[in-house]
């Protein structure tokens, strides 16, 4: 029976400085800070051999949810949300019948115009 140290199987025991440094915690890193329409700052970090244009403008601000952007003076702006309207909002934007039948006219009669099918007998 054999007894070992502590090596969970398929572990790598004794691998040395074999490119560790190109990875995790000892590759070189460089911070940068995005900014939110809120003013929240979010720093991510990117390996220092990455090029610049590989490094995103904008990404999404875990603390809001909002887009932030590279650029403090001038981060991208807060979505605009639509309040939410109810069925009684919806019922009181109805046109009146009249006003309804002369809409669907109009587009009946630039339909046909497109076509070519316009006859005299049509207003």
């Amino acid at each position: 029976m054999a007894s070992g140290g502590s090596a969970i199987r398929g572990s790598r025991v004794g691998a040395g400085p074999m490119g560790e440094q190109d990875r995790g915690f000892h590759a070189e890193r460089i911070q940068v800070s995005y900014w939110d329409a809120r003013g929240n700052e979010t720093v991510r970090s990117f390996a220092a051999n990455v090029a610049d244009e590989d490094i995103p403008e904008t990404i999404d601000c875990p603390s809001s949810g909002l887009p932030a952007g590279r650029d403090k003076e001038n981060p991208p702006s807060a979505e605009k949300v639509a309040p939410y309207k109810t069925h009684l909002a919806y019922v009181k934007e109805r046109r009146s019948d009249d006003e309804a039948t002369e809409l669907l006219d109009e587009a009946l009669l630039q339909l046909r115009t497109r076509r070519g099918t316009v006859s005299p007998s049509l207003p």
